[in-house]
């Protein structure tokens, strides 16, 4: 899909405000869902690791390797600490 002007691309004002703020000068040629699959494709699949989370206790599946020397969070627990900040 190389035609950003179809019914079901849009480019949306956060999208703008995104280009603007990086001096882009052009649209995008592709819609949102085709920039981010071309994104996608080009990085090859994602290993996940599991870890205990450190705050609840439950399991976390993250895309790094855990160390032991930090602390890993689930999701859940990792958003609540970002909300509190």
């Amino acid at each position: 899909m190389l035609n950003a002007n179809t019914a079901d691309s849009v480019f949306t004002a956060g999208e703008q405000e995104f280009y603007a703020e990086r001096g882009f000068q052009n649209e995008p040629q592709r819609c949102k869902a085709c920039r981010d699959a071309r994104k996608n494709a080009a990085r090859g699949p994602r290993e996940f690791f599991t870890a205990t989370c450190a705050a609840c206790g439950g399991e976390a599946r993250v895309p790094f390797e855990p160390k032991s020397d930090r602390p890993v969070y689930c999701s859940e627990c990792f958003a609540k600490m970002r909300e509190q900040a």
